[in-house]
């Protein structure tokens, strides 16, 4: 990371991890069935960060944010946003002062550029304030997780609503969007609850010329979040938290202080981490009243889950029970819009059930791809039931067979984070490799579970 107040110009060295340059190889190296306890704090949210980092790019003013995670995602978004002009400063671990006084627009037209975002799943996010500010924006396919087809509709067609006009380089395998006269605010209502493409709209939207109106808006925290720290730079919206929001134009925004929340998908994966192999862990800071349904999805899997105060304390179980509904048919955890379960929780419940007593059916409805890591937890000794790319019968060992270690690769973040709360529960050493994608949301992660009393070890 940066020395503190170091200035960040153009290419130099500094923030890790180039999106342009492949990541080393490195594997993780776990040693399995050591209890852990004391205390964690989780870090600030990723998904957050990269929507009101790109939010910086809608004022000449300065933006300070603080509590921004040390992540592969998140640091390579602030390269890019280093490469197309934005002053970057880090002030101290965690808090950055960023600047889009003046921004290099022959850049964003460049292959190099295009190349960047299309290893970057986050750049996505760039579009709707490089819109509404500068009036044109360049467009490819996103890398991110292997997680089946993530689709850009929803933004495309909310940018197009407000007066956008696509023009496709075919050569390029880009386009280009263009507001030929200032992007003008009208009523939309989105295919989707999509949370990047309500963001990626709201920050399109809060220079547009008039009222702009969104209907079944993804509501979220995080989308809660960058709404008000949009008000706090001058703009007018309304309804937030709720699926319809109302947004008057500003001709203007200025500089502002933000503060990320916890990562709540951080903060699930330590509450099952904690069933899997706690002696008593104690989460702090969590944000309970952002959390949504998350403790209750637990909870439902037989997991105790104790608030106290703003901390969650998940004590140690030799047995957790999976509840059954009223009439008494098995348990369905299933994926839904905020303030549904996130989908991104569901590869760690699934880990956590293989050791439950009882049956349960996770339904992933978002993405075709995500449960097909379930092969791996297979080979470990987990009884679960493939249904379909959507869904997956898992049932509970009641902690009387234990995992046994395995070799794996991580395919994407949630799994791998999931996969490897899996190996420390496990017997023998496993071996996980590509796990570059945890580092894309996962901070230091194995120091951190370290200090609890995990044996893990990084290699490259």
């Amino acid at each position: 990371m940066l020395t503190e107040t170091q200035q960040v110009k153009g290419k130099e060295e500094g923030v890790k991890d180039n999106p342009y340059t492949p990541a080393p190889m490195a594997t993780f190296k776990i040693e399995g069935g050591h209890l852990l306890s004391g205390t964690i704090t989780p870090q600030g949210a990723k998904n957050e960060a990269l929507q009101v980092i790109c939010a910086t790019l809608l004022t000449s003013e300065e933006v300070v944010i603080s509590n921004i995670p040390d992540i592969r995602d998140v640091n390579n978004l602030i390269l890019l946003l280093k490469d197309i002009g934005v002053r970057v400063e880090q002030r101290k671990p965690g808090t950055y002062v960023f600047q889009a006084e003046t921004l290099d627009m022959q850049y964003l037209e460049s292959d190099e550029f295009v190349a960047k975002c299309a290893a970057l799943r986050g750049s996505v996010m760039m579009i709707g304030p490089l819109l509404g500010r500068m009036g044109k924006a360049i467009v490819t396919k996103p890398g991110g997780d292997k997680i089946g087809r993530r689709r850009l509709d929803t933004h495309f067609l909310g940018f197009k609503n407000l007066g956008a006009k696509f023009h496709q380089i075919a050569d390029r395998n880009v386009y280009e969007i263009e507001a030929h006269h200032q992007l003008k605010g009208t009523y939309m209502l989105l295919d989707e609850a999509s949370v990047t493409g309500t963001a990626n709209i709201i920050m399109a939207s809060v220079l547009a010329q008039g009222t702009t109106t969104i209907y079944n808006a993804a509501c979220e925290p995080y989308v809660q979040q960058l709404c008000h720290m949009l008000n706090h730079m001058g703009a007018n919206i309304s309804g937030i938290g709720s699926n319809l929001l109302t947004i008057v134009g500003a001709k203007s925004l200025h500089g502002t202080r933000h503060t990320l929340l916890p990562d709540m998908i951080e903060v699930g994966s330590f509450i099952g981490m904690a069933a899997m192999c706690g002696n008593g862990i104690r989460i702090k800071d969590v944000s309970l009243r952002n959390l949504g349904i998350i403790p209750e999805a637990f909870r439902r899997l037989g997991v105790k889950v104790e608030a106290d105060g703003d901390d969650l304390f998940i004590p140690h179980q030799k047995h957790y029970v999976v509840d059954t509904f009223i009439d008494g048919t098995i348990m369905t955890l299933a994926d839904a819009p905020w303030p549904g379960l996130t989908p991104d929780l569901l590869s760690v419940l699934i880990v956590v059930a293989t050791q439950a007593r009882g049956s349960v059916l996770f339904h992933q409805k978002m993405f075709e791809s995500r449960l097909f890591f379930v092969d791996r937890l297979i080979d470990m000794g987990a009884q679960i039931i493939l249904c379909d790319p959507h869904r997956a019968v898992v049932v509970g060992h009641d902690r009387q067979r234990q995992l046994r270690a395995s070799r794996m690769s991580s395919p994407d973040i949630r799994a791998g984070i999931a996969l490897l709360i899996a190996a420390m529960s496990a017997k023998g050493t496993s071996v996980i490799s590509n796990i570059e994608q945890i580092d894309r949301g996962y901070e230091d992660i194995e120091n951190r579970l370290n200090a609890l009393g995990a044996k893990i070890t990084r290699e490259k």
